[in-house]
């Protein structure tokens, strides 16, 4: 492998790539075509002597090669900034960057989101992508089995509930159990969501029939269809269900664990530790539709009452 051939150029072009996970949106960033991009990535991943990506169907994924490939990209950004600022006599600065899902920023996060944070919005696969190549200081996400690459911090723990119509006979209860749902039809996330295949294991494991009564991602949009009498649906405890419904823990779940999380070495940060810090104020401060209880706790979760 020649080093000397690395280059500035070609590690910022596969920054670029990076954050995208898409050549043609990659290269209208950078203002260059397609096939120019192509060509720097490849020369790159040629220089290395390993690939960079896989491709799985239209979705691309980073290897773990390109995470650091990335990662270095965004350090030597860095290094250059700083620099250059000192250079100026200013002191380098920059908003902490924060990546997290949909559901983690309209129910977990609250304030910690208001200002001041640069935010990136992507599955969890793409937090974790986003934190190993250094495009966000901190992630969030649900975690059930924690990366070894990473550190993690526990956040809180939710227990999953069934989301119902308020006059639906399960309202009337105040928790469930597997076995209620015999028969139901559920509006559930696309088969590949980590979501669905621990339901669908469960559900199985405790011999419960079942129909899908509509395939959709996201908890706005199933919590919609359940208002809209389309089927009911499991959902984490902490989300905030629409007028009309209301949420029942299932017991015989497991809770659902969030966590932070942001590479080695870097808990001092004060980037890192001051997202940290925000996050924390605003799960203390504020008012999920459960009780939170820690990951590392192996108690029972407290049961929930009223609408939740």
């Amino acid at each position: 492998m020649e080093l000397s051939r690395l280059s500035t150029d070609a590690l910022a072009s596969f920054a670029a790539f990076a954050d995208r996970l898409n050549f043609t949106r990659a290269a209208e960033d950078l203002h260059i075509s397609q096939p120019a991009l192509h060509v720097k990535i490849r020369k790159l991943a040629e220089t290395l002597g390993r690939p960079l990506y896989t491709r799985h169907g239209r979705r691309i994924a980073l290897t773990p090669a390109g995470e650091a490939v990335a990662r270095l990209a965004r350090d030597l950004d860095a290094r250059v900034a700083a620099f250059l600022a000192d250079l100026d006599g200013t002191a380098p600065s920059r908003l902490p960057v924060l990546a997290a899902g949909e559901g983690a920023y309209l129910y977990l996060l609250g304030d910690a989101v208001r200002h001041g944070v640069r935010l990136i919005n992507g599955d969890r696969a793409r937090t974790l992508t986003a934190v190993r190549t250094g495009r966000a200081d901190l992630g969030v996400a649900v975690l059930d089995v924690l990366p070894s690459d990473l550190a993690t911090v526990p956040l809180a723990a939710y227990p999953q509930a069934l989301a119902v119509p308020d006059d639906h006979p399960l309202a009337a209860r105040r928790s469930l159990a597997l076995a209620d749902l015999a028969g139901a039809s559920l509006a559930v996330p696309p088969p590949s969501g980590p979501h669905r295949v621990a339901l669908e294991r469960a559900l199985r494991a405790a011999e419960v029939p079942w129909t899908a009564a509509v395939e959709a991602e996201g908890w706005p949009l199933l919590l919609h269809f359940v208002s809209l009498r389309a089927g009911l649906a499991v959902v984490n405890g902490c989300v905030v269900p629409p007028p009309g419904v209301v949420l029942r823990e299932i017991i015989d779940l497991p809770a659902v664990p969030y966590y932070a999380v942001h590479l080695p070495g870097r808990g001092d940060d004060p980037l890192v530790a001051g997202l940290l810090t925000r996050i924390r104020t605003a799960l203390s401060t504020g008012s999920p539709p459960c009780t939170s209880r820690s990951p590392s706790t192996s108690t029972p979760p407290p049961r929930p009452s009223g609408t939740c």
